[in-house]
């Protein structure tokens, strides 16, 4: 049986382009549940919210 010969590829590290974002995520959530009145309930709206805002994913509405 002839051997094959297998490739191997080292992954090169990627570096983070922000590294420092979970930590930007964690404090506008923070802030979005402080100006709530710190009511609990809302940590995951609060995070995807947060991270929706920093990574430019938010739904933009009409203000008032």
């Amino acid at each position: 049986m002839p051997s094959e010969k297998i490739k191997s590829t080292s992954a090169t590290p990627i570096s983070d382009p922000h590294p420092n974002l979970h930590e930007e995520i964690r404090r506008r959530a923070y802030e979005l549940y402080e100006s709530r009145g710190r009511e609990d309930g809302h940590d995951v709206d609060d995070w995807f919210g947060a991270d929706a805002e920093i990574n430019g994913t938010a739904v933009k509405t009409k203000g008032a």
